[in-house]
């Protein structure tokens, strides 16, 4: 009679080899689980910020080239029920001001839903300035420099240089402002005067919108639109902001603003980093295009 022999098990016999499948196995399986969560929206931050109140930070960083990030991000914390107030911390000299308008008008919308507080960092000048003055309060520290309000255009051009080499440009338009600004031909008289009165219009907005956000009045801003900046502490003077502080006590008020009693949770979003080949290009951004050759900028900043 044939005894058969006592069969080991696969993990008796490569224990090596089961620890290692079954380390596979508890990973595959936490990520799963994981991903399940995300899916859901149950991530631990949510789970611990569950219940409790949100502040909302919304970061303007560096020169404003895009809007689309920061308007995004405004539109997700305009919607979200659960932030009770909004922070706009902003750190930026300016930049184009067609998204500087964009971001205007985002504050704006969501500063008539929940309250909006602004604090200034280093600089929020020109476009930076122009982006924040929807909010219902303004802080800026004493040493901030803000306001700058005007516009300013930038371009360059290598006449003389081209007629030393022996280079001579031809440059055919449809009109004669269509190509006011290029570098290789020194503007007209009616092509500056032309531009002069577009920039015009651009400051005319800048100051129509700071006057009826902060409700002041129009020759009283105009009186101080003349692309001067100024001191956090001048800008309290000159009506330009509400309070001197840091950005904790801009938050102290807007949980008040908020009726936010003790913690609260901060959502911040979007930050943005630059560098050092953006920032140079930014010297050089095309903010208004149509019609205008590469070599024009014109911004708030």
């Amino acid at each position: 009679m044939r005894v058969e022999g006592t069969r080991t098990r696969f993990s008796q016999r490569h224990p090596f080899v089961f620890g290692v499948l079954m380390i596979i196995l508890a990973v595959v399986l936490l990520m799963g689980t994981m991903a399940f969560f995300r899916s859901m929206g149950w991530t631990p931050e949510s789970l611990a910020m569950s219940g409790k109140d949100k502040i909302g930070v919304v970061h303007v960083e560096g020169m404003i080239f895009d809007s689309t990030e920061v308007v995004r991000w405004i539109k997700e914390l305009k919607d979200d029920t659960s932030v009770k107030g909004v922070l706009l911390r902003v750190n930026s000299p300016g930049g184009a001001i067609a998204p500087s308008q964009e971001m205007y008008q985002a504050v704006k919308e969501l500063n008539m839903v929940k309250p909006v507080v602004a604090s200034y960092g280093s600089v929020a000048a020109s476009g930076g300035y122009y982006c924040s003055v929807p909010s219902q309060l303004i802080f800026a520290n004493p040493g901030s420099i803000t306001a700058s309000i005007g516009v300013m255009a930038e371009f360059v051009t290598v006449t003389e240089f081209m007629e030393k080499v022996g280079i001579k440009p031809e440059v055919l338009t449809t009109g004669k402002y269509k190509a006011a600004g290029t570098p290789i031909r020194d503007l007209t008289d009616d092509q500056r005067a032309q531009m002069l009165d577009l920039m015009q219009d651009l400051h005319e907005q800048f100051v129509d919108h700071v006057a009826a956000a902060r409700h002041m009045d129009r020759d009283k801003v105009a009186a101080v639109a003349d692309g001067r900046a100024v001191s956090g502490r001048q800008a309290l003077q000159l009506g330009l902001i509400d309070e001197l502080g840091s950005m904790s006590q801009a938050v102290v008020r807007l949980k008040e603003l908020s009726g936010i009693q003790g913690e609260a949770v901060l959502l911040e979003g979007p930050v943005k980093e630059y560098s050092l080949i953006q920032e140079i290009l930014g010297a050089v951004h095309i903010d208004i295009s149509s019609g205008m050759p590469s070599g024009v900028s014109f911004s708030y900043k």
